[in-house]
């Protein structure tokens, strides 16, 4: 199977800078792209822990699912893929640069639940 989260590093919306992130949304930020790189490495488990410490953070980054979606695909949970896969299409809505990415993510999960 291709490796889709071997994208580059994680990116905000472009009319936002890290300047304009709060403090908690940055180290979000930067552990969504610890836990890329963990999963890249195929360390899918280490990559699950630091990805949910970043939604701990910070909810609202759609990045972080849609990278535990890549994470639970990896382990072949599909089910779980799938969930993530929702919730991260709730949150990268105004991206279509990552609503694209998670459609077809959405159609990877869906062949494998075939």
């Amino acid at each position: 199977m291709p490796s889709p989260h071997e994208h580059r590093p994680v990116s905000i919306a472009p009319e936002k800078s890290m300047e304009d992130l709060s403090h908690r949304a940055r180290a979000s930020l930067r552990l969504t792209e610890q836990g890329r790189v963990l999963l890249r490495n195929g360390n899918p488990d280490d990559a699950i822990g630091m990805l949910e410490r970043a939604i701990n953070l910070n909810s609202n980054n759609g990045l972080n699912y849609y990278y535990l979606s890549e994470a639970w695909l990896y382990k072949g949970k599909f089910e779980r893929a799938e969930e993530f896969n929702a919730l991260a299409e709730i949150h990268v809505k105004e991206s279509p640069e990552w609503m694209l990415r998670v459609m077809k993510q959405r159609e990877r999960i869906a062949e494998l639940i075939r």
